[in-house]
């Protein structure tokens, strides 16, 4: 598997790409080209021209999750693919909107994607390459990570609070190991990575890298990083809504790595 970072909060030095506060990722596996979450903007389309990837060649879109910074570039993307097959759980197109009102959730829906797109809405695992399983909905596996509401969603014409069980991730099996890919994690870190074990019916873990959605020194975090730890990770690259101080708290038990927009990875 080759992943390229599109888009990310943080930018590597002397590379001169475009950040900005989201997700996206390309990813190659076994001949299929997959783009992961398409950011807020059009950012990751120029910097995926900058670094010469041909979005009109690839052949899936996978949405982690229906919040603006991973869907946004949804309303500027016009692949010529147009067998194109864009991959969420049935939650994702929702109307949504944060605590204050303001709307965060993708900023098209259902109806218009599918004149474009061969749409695939499943809460259950599903396969998006040989190599690269979609976990679907995500249960809660460990007591530390609980659910919490972020504003409401809006769902066959009724309000609801928001606990954005449309959250979930993607996992490759490699030889050495699952690799977890996610995008912010609002199912907890380590939730995802205890599903795709089960999913994938492999414990070893090798690799994880996107956003945990760890912004407190906590109880929370101290358990993540205690998980994390017995694990024996290789490759930990926390990203997009992690907190600094929350960096520097797992560096002290953890080797992670820097990550951000021009880091590429062959695994």
């Amino acid at each position: 598997m080759k992943l390229n970072v599109l888009v990310d909060n943080n930018t590597f030095i002397d590379m001169y790409y475009l950040g900005e506060p989201a997700v996206s990722y390309y990813i190659e596996d076994e001949g299929e080209k997959i783009l992961f979450d398409t950011g807020y903007s059009d950012v990751f389309i120029r910097n995926a021209n900058k670094m010469d990837i041909d979005l009109d060649g690839i052949d899936k879109i996978v949405i982690s999750h229906g919040h603006n910074d991973h869907t946004g570039g949804l309303a500027y993307f016009k692949g010529q693919n147009r067998d194109l097959e864009l991959i969420a759980h049935p939650d994702c197109f929702c109307f949504r909107e944060d605590p204050y009102g303001l709307e965060i959730g993708a900023p098209v829906n259902k109806e218009t994607l599918e004149k474009n797109y061969r749409i695939t809405l499943t809460d259950k695992p599903y396969q998006v390459s040989k190599n690269i399983t979609f976990l679907g909905e995500i249960p809660e596996l460990n007591d530390f990570e609980k659910r919490y509401a972020i504003g409401n969603k809006v769902i066959n014409g009724l309000k609801d609070a928001d606990y954005i069980r449309d959250d979930s991730a993607i996992v490759y099996k490699s030889p050495k190991g699952l690799f977890v890919i996610t995008g912010c994690s609002h199912s907890g870190i380590c939730n995802i990575i205890e599903y795709a074990s089960k999913v994938m019916n492999e414990n070893k873990i090798y690799g994880v890298i996107g956003g945990f959605h760890l912004f407190d020194c906590d109880e929370r975090l101290d358990k993540t990083i205690g998980y994390l730890k017995s694990k024996n990770i290789e490759l930990l690259y926390p990203c997009h809504c992690v907190s600094l101080a929350a960096k520097i708290m797992m560096s002290r038990k953890l080797n992670i790595k820097e990550t951000g927009v021009g880091l590429k990875l062959e695994i």
